[in-house]
């Protein structure tokens, strides 16, 4: 039972996560593809760089959404399949992992989608608040130290597994033993390789120096990475 309930959490999280919203709100009010413009990522950066405030809302409520939904599904249906003795944070996890893995290589969209940031911060909103706030302030000290989005979101993505460790570790209050905490850790480590990994083109200019601040003016489109 518990290996039908991993294959439908992995399904939910995919189906949903591969829901572009980015495409679908510049599609709705705009008539356009967002991937023809701009750094032709499917995202809320390029979304709202290239078609303004009402598309980047739409698309970061849908995000944001979506990754809700999938882990939020997930674990009700785990609860009523399998009882109380269910893992509920492995299986919204579970969900968790593969809208994200949805987001980057949607299946209704040739596989070409975002970089999974909105979804998997969305993602612990369900899993655990605690962690959420403690991302969203590293991301946001980062922000404002360095005014470079995808330094931000990539650095708040890799203390993720850290984080989730320490939470579950210290408050847990005894209700989950090292190894199911490990295995906890070990899903958040493969969500935080999938978005950093989508992120590779922005590490190459972080490296390079090149990647754009905000408010900076861009050099040629040609030039442009998004950091979601």
């Amino acid at each position: 039972m518990w290996i039908l309930m991993a294959v439908i959490a992995a399904a939910i999280g995919y189906l949903l996560g591969s829901i572009n919203s980015a495409i679908i709100s510049v599609r709705l009010l705009k008539h356009e593809d967002v991937r023809q413009f701009g750094s032709g990522n499917a995202g809320l950066t390029n979304t709202m760089r290239c078609f303004g405030k009402g598309c980047g809302f739409l698309t970061l409520f849908g995000d944001l959404t979506k990754g809700v939904l999938a882990v939020f599904l997930s674990q009700f249906i785990a609860y009523h399949l399998i009882g109380e003795t269910a893992d509920l944070y492995f299986f919204g996890a579970m969900a968790g992992i593969f809208a994200i893995v949805g987001h980057v290589f949607p299946l209704y969209y040739h596989f070409k989608g975002g970089k999974g940031v909105l979804v998997g911060v969305s993602l612990f909103l369900v899993l655990d608040w605690r962690v959420f706030c403690i991302l969203m302030c590293i991301f946001g000290i980062i922000l404002l130290c360095s005014k470079i989005v995808s330094l931000s979101s990539i650095i708040a993505t890799a203390c993720c597994p850290l984080i989730t460790f320490l939470m579950q570790f210290f408050l847990s209050g005894g209700q989950w033993t090292l190894p199911w905490i490990l295995i906890h850790v070990l899903q958040t480590v493969i969500m935080a390789t999938v978005i950093i990994a989508s992120h590779h083109e922005n590490i190459s200019r972080l490296r390079n120096g090149t990647e754009r601040k905000i408010g900076q003016k861009k050099a040629a489109p040609e030039d442009e990475a998004d950091a979601e």
